[in-house]
């Protein structure tokens, strides 16, 4: 059906736009419309991010102290393992990044755009020099743009400027690449594209997020705790062995090799690893990752979020009646709201708010096509969620009203009339109180309840301010029933342990019944509404977060600042949106999570976009997000207690033995080859107890888990000592050895102990991580039998005896931490 004409604007509006042909051979000559760089880490900077650690770097200069002091095989050695450790690095991390870069086909940004006379929609990449781009309530700006019309307009451009209040923009002025429509709409020529954008060469993209996340916090305070641990144990030991005359040199170079093996320098590509792991595996369940962090911040999560429409209701209205005050089917009711409405205008499908679509798309709009057809759009005033209403100013036969549609109380509260049979009457008490319970009464039988009013009005254009003294001219009700499967999911979220808050625009009537309907229980057994958070403190609001689940009537600032009360309260919290009404609290949450058709803006704001808009679909991603947690806490669990274990024996052993323990390159091939079992411990199976619930990151519990498992560690590698010393009388190359054998096997052979919280044999185990672990630990006792580790590592043969030794510590280690892992997992919660 076609929209009523619009009052003829500048004529680039009705330009045809660009031909196919033409802007072929613009995108040709230009290239895409894209941002240099996009945010992506290509192979170079991966390279480089492996070698800025100042440990590596120290190494670095250490082996050309060496080389210069004719420590020839020294220096290399040290070199090679530095090299090594970095390629492993390097390949894991890109790998992780084409990953990230295959998940970018799903997040392509589409613009509409005027081609060979009509409105298509295309990629962003793909527009030109000239093209026409029409733009409305929720779009990012694709390119940097001439407004050529414009209504009402105004432009989110905190992304460029920092500053997040909405400024007005006119026709012929700029609207840049990446700022969002925040009000109005407009239409604009593209005048500059891709790299030579404002935003690229300025700023960048722009991620929307101010605040560190739980995810980015958490790290940060992991490191600074390795920081401490490492920097105490170094001077210590540099210090002890300095002054007990084994040279400064050579003190200094193993104080440097032990940093180096306590410090988990893999941790950076682990996590990066496991998290593209888990955003690929969350990428088929229809969850795709716009920022890794957010992976585990999704499965921490323990508080979600969300509208109800959409959520907990299919979210595509239909429309049920048009009625006037007697509650009677009347067509002028009707056609005033699709006068009022804004999708239509040959705007695509999808354009315009879900109850503007049901009123175009229902048939008994099509039986009015000649009333409709008799009147002239003169102006629009776009929809606001201040006044949230929208209006236009329409003329037939002569003879101007403006038509007003919106939510029923923002209406009626503009209403000083009403519309009886032919007559218009004044509005009375008695009149407003029936309206009134009306309303209840339609919304209580789970109607969208959205009101119509008019009045005459003489002028050219208009503005929100002469929305007044209207007449009331009846109802429009609209059904979205509850999804079938809604009950199921929040079942299984809350199975999960993941509390649901429920933050609605629509009515308290409404939002109670269908929270009834979907069987989700009101805590504090009532509705919180918008008025009543609006005066409210932030210690008081922390408090009604916490107590209360349903909130109706709440405007975008107050659903933020209830995503933000949840945050200070110590929440991992999640909010799930799609509308430029959701932006704020999209941005204020731990993990926003926007949804593939929902507004530009809000994706953009976003750090998961869901590809279906399904609570089920949403739990699916939470669970990937647990086991990719799950699996970086068994590497850190596993690095920082057997690097401290070993380092700590090192360490100790220094004070008493007459030469160093260990030669730096043993220390760092040691640490070379028990990680690359770890590299696949992103493949590894969780165990279902550990996706029961939300878990956070405890400092305190790792570092205890460190001490103590760490130390459990050193009591075998002591009973090692005490035996090569008391009983072989080792020499320094065979201490040496042995020692390397079995501090390497141990820290391998106990992750299978430690990666689950069951008994061992019990836990099943990921094949890569098997494998790898074999191949390292093959590695690690045969090396010690071959020329390339005599010449460059200065082992030796062990006797047999001594292999038997080792063999049986080990085993008797990765028995004795079975036993201990119980009551540790049992006291604290890792």
């Amino acid at each position: 059906m076609a929209h009523p004409d619009l009052l003829p604007l500048p004529p680039s509006v009705h330009e045809p736009g660009l031909t196919s042909v033409e802007a072929s051979r613009r995108l040709a000559a230009d290239g895409p419309n894209e941002v240099a760089g996009g945010g992506q880490r290509h192979g170079l900077r991966i390279l480089l991010a492996q070698l800025r650690s100042p440990l590596v770097l120290v190494l670095v200069l250490a082996s050309l102290v060496s080389r210069l002091l004719g420590e020839r095989v020294e220096a290399l050695v040290i070199l090679l393992i530095v090299a090594l450790n970095a390629a492993l690095g390097f390949v894991q991390e890109y790998r992780a990044e084409r990953t990230l870069r295959s998940l970018r086909r799903y997040l392509t940004p589409t613009a509409r755009v005027r081609r060979d006379g009509r409105i298509v929609e295309l990629p962003a990449a793909e527009l030109v020099r000239g093209d026409v781009v029409e733009l409305e309530v929720g779009d990012l700006v694709p390119a940097d743009l001439e407004l050529t019309a414009a209504d009402n307009l105004s432009l989110d451009e905190s992304s460029l400027t920092g500053e997040s209040i909405p400024v007005a923009r006119d026709a012929g002025e700029r609207a840049l690449m990446g700022t969002a429509l925040v009000s109005g709409y407009g239409t604009g020529r593209v005048t500059v594209t891709g790299s030579e954008t404002f935003l690229a060469r300025t700023a960048g993209s722009h991620t929307g997020k101010s605040e560190a996340t739980d995810f980015q916090r958490n790290i940060r305070r992991f490191s600074d705790f390795l920081v401490q641990v490492i920097f105490a144990l170094t001077a210590l030991v540099f210090l002890a062995n300095a002054l007990l005359g084994k040279g400064w040199f050579d003190s200094f170079l193993f104080a440097v090799a032990l940093a180096v093996g306590i410090t988990p320098e893999m941790l950076p590509a682990i996590v990066t690893i496991t998290l593209a792991r888990g955003a690929l595996r969350m990428s088929r369940d229809k969850v795709i990752v716009r920022r890794l962090m957010s992976v585990e911040d999704l499965g921490n999560m323990d508080i979600l979020c969300c509208d109800k429409t959409g959520t907990l209701t299919e979210g595509k209205f239909s429309l049920h009646d048009f009625v006037n005050l007697d509650g009677v089917r009347e067509p002028r009711v009707l056609i005033a709201g699709a006068l009022a409405a804004s999708a239509g205008n040959g705007i695509p499908e999808g354009a315009g708010n879900p109850t503007d679509r049901a009123i175009w798309a229902s048939p008994e709009l099509a039986t009015q096509t000649e009333a409709l057809a008799a009147w002239r759009v003169l102006d629009r005033n776009a929809f606001d969620f201040r006044r949230r209403r929208a209006s236009a100013l329409v003329t037939r036969d002569g003879a101007r009203l403006l038509v007003v549609k919106g939510a029923a109380e923002s209406v009626l509260d503009a209403c000083t009339a009403v519309h009886r049979a032919a007559a218009v009457e004044p509005m009375t008490p008695e009149t407003r109180r029936r309206l009134g319970d009306a309303i209840t009464r339609y919304e209580e039988d789970g109607l969208r309840v959205i009101a119509v009013a008019d009045r005459p009005c003489d002028r050219v254009t208009t503005s929100d301010a002469d929305e007044r003294d209207l007449a009331f001219l009846g109802f429009l009700l609209f059904l979205d029933p509850p999804k079938a499967t809604v009950r199921e999911s929040l079942e299984r979220l809350t199975a999960l342990g993941v509390g649901i808050r429920i933050m609605s625009g629509d009515s308290e009537v409404v939002t109670r019944r269908i929270c009834r309907e979907v069987g989700l229980s009101l805590l504090g057994n009532r509705v919180v509404t918008g008025p009543e958070i609006s005066g409210l403190g932030e210690a008081e609001l922390r408090r009604l977060a916490g107590e209360h689940n349903v909130f109706a009537r709440v405007t975008p600032e107050q659903k933020q600042r209830l995503v933000a009360a949840l945050r200070s309260s110590g929440h991992v919290t999640g909010f799930l949106g799609d509308g430029v009404n959701d932006v704020p609290a999209l941005r204020a949450a731990d993990v926003g999570v926007a949804v593939d058709s929902g507004a530009d803006i809000a994706k953009d704001a976003a750090d998961i976009i869901l590809l279906q808009k399904s609570l089920g679909v949403l739990a699916d991603g939470i669970v990937e997000g647990r086991k990719t947690f799950a699996n970086i806490t068994k590497y850190i669990l596993n690095t920082v207690s057997a690097n401290f274990g070993n380092m700590f024996t090192v360490a100790t052993s220094s004070l008493f033995l007459r030469f160093i323990p260990l030669l730096p390159s043993q220390i760092l091939l040691n640490n070379l080859l028990s990680d690359v079992p770890l590299v696949t411990v992103a493949t590894d199976r969780v165990d279902r107890d550990l996706l029961r619930r939300p878990r956070r990151w405890n400092i305190p519990a790792i570092a205890r888990f460190m001490i103590g498992f760490g130390l459990l560690s050193a009591l075998f590698d002591l009973l090692l000592i005490v035996v090569l010393l008391g009983v072989w009388r080792a020499d320094t190359a065979l201490f040496r050895t042995a020692w390397f054998v079995e501090s390497a096997g141990s820290e391998i052979i106990v992750t299978f102990a430690i990666r689950t919280r069951a008994r061992l044999l019990r836990s099943p185990v990921s094949l890569w991580l098997v494998g790898t672990s074999l191949l390292a630990g093959s590695a690690v006792f045969l090396l010690p039998f071959t020329s390339l580790g005599r010449r460059y590592f200065e082992f030796v043969s062990l006797p047999a005896g001594v292999t038997v030794l080792i063999a049986a510590l080990l085993l008797s280690y990765v028995l004795a931490a079975e036993l201990a892992k119980r009551p540790f997992f049992r006291r604290f919660d890792l």
